[in-house]
């Protein structure tokens, strides 16, 4: 059963994804500029976030345990953030949005699977196999056929 509710939210935050990214590519249009829509959607975002957290975590990490984070992982996930959120918000009313989103799944799972099989990240090994490349091939077709 917990799998099934991991699948089902993930499935979930895609189509959370596709609104979010037509809600705010269309505010940037309307405020003609694509980083001032990623100003105000990063800025309620991490606004919400602080809020949760506030209300919601127990137990503050010790001065120890913030030692012993390496620096780039303060800053590197919130600059890709950054550059995805914005990117997103100029390519889908070039784009449209079925494509932004589709070319950008096409791109998740390709380096998903490459990043899976080297356990890049210190995430858990998910080796290529005949099988995931068949699934891979018949995905980035379905992209292809999708856009062509």
């Amino acid at each position: 059963m917990g799998n099934l509710y991991l699948t089902l939210s993930a499935f979930a935050v895609g189509i959370m994804v596709v609104i979010q990214g037509g809600l705010n590519s269309r505010l940037g249009i309307m405020l003609n500029n694509s980083l001032l829509a990623t100003a105000v959607a990063l800025t309620m975002s991490a606004s919400i976030t602080v809020m949760t957290a506030i209300t919601t975590v127990r137990q503050l990490p010790t001065i120890q345990q913030i030692k012993l984070i390496p620096s780039h992982l303060w800053f590197t996930g919130g600059v890709l953030s950054f550059i995805a959120v914005s990117l997103f918000y100029y390519i889908i009313p070039r784009l449209g949005i079925s494509t932004a989103v589709t070319f950008g799944l096409a791109g998740q799972l390709l380096f998903a699977a490459i990043a899976g099989h080297f356990g890049w990240f210190n995430l858990p090994l998910e080796p290529i196999s005949v099988k995931k490349i068949i699934g891979l091939i018949v995905m980035l077709s379905g992209v292809m056929l999708i856009k062509y």
